[in-house]
């Protein structure tokens, strides 16, 4: 059986952060969907489907990582694709409170689905798309937080 996981969130944009996890989780499981998901409650500066661009140009040398997009609900994406697991990142005590609710929730749609926690590098703790475009809005060098296909993204954006 192949453990499959889901890696899901906005990435509006991708940034080192979000790659650090996928890459992490790609040594533990068989292999990793990144799934591109459009929050309503946010604004994205990058449609999806430029989204899903970015995050297949930096995980390109990733051999088990795939990319795809969602509009539904995470569980019932995750066993549409008979995932076994979600990989959720943590960068701080603040993330935790906000994904223990939405794991209890998940759990509570699909019990055979399990959610492991990452550790965000140190290196990541702070960082955020929403930094990540504010900083790069005021064209403030980025080079450090976002692989370079997001990096002009971002220039071209702004």
């Amino acid at each position: 059986m192949t453990r499959l996981a889901i890696c899901p969130g906005s990435f509006d944009p991708i940034t080192y952060g979000h790659l650090d996890i996928i890459e992490r989780g790609a040594k533990v499981f068989d292999h990793v969907i990144v799934a591109v998901f459009n929050n309503q409650s946010k604004s994205p500066l990058f449609d999806v489907n430029e989204r899903l661009e970015l995050i297949r140009e930096v995980t390109k040398d990733l051999d088990n990582v795939s990319v795809d997009s969602c509009d539904g609900l995470l569980m019932d994406y995750a066993e549409e694709q008979n995932a076994q697991a979600i990989i959720r990142g943590l960068r701080a005590v603040s993330d935790f409170e906000y994904e223990m609710q939405i794991t209890s929730m998940n759990r509570k749609l699909n019990e055979n689905i399990e959610t492991f926690f990452v550790m965000t590098n140190n290196q990541y703790s702070f960082l955020s798309s929403s930094i990540v475009k504010e900083v790069a809005k005021y064209r403030a060098n980025i080079s450090d937080l976002v692989p370079e296909p997001v990096e002009k993204a971002l220039q071209k954006k702004f």
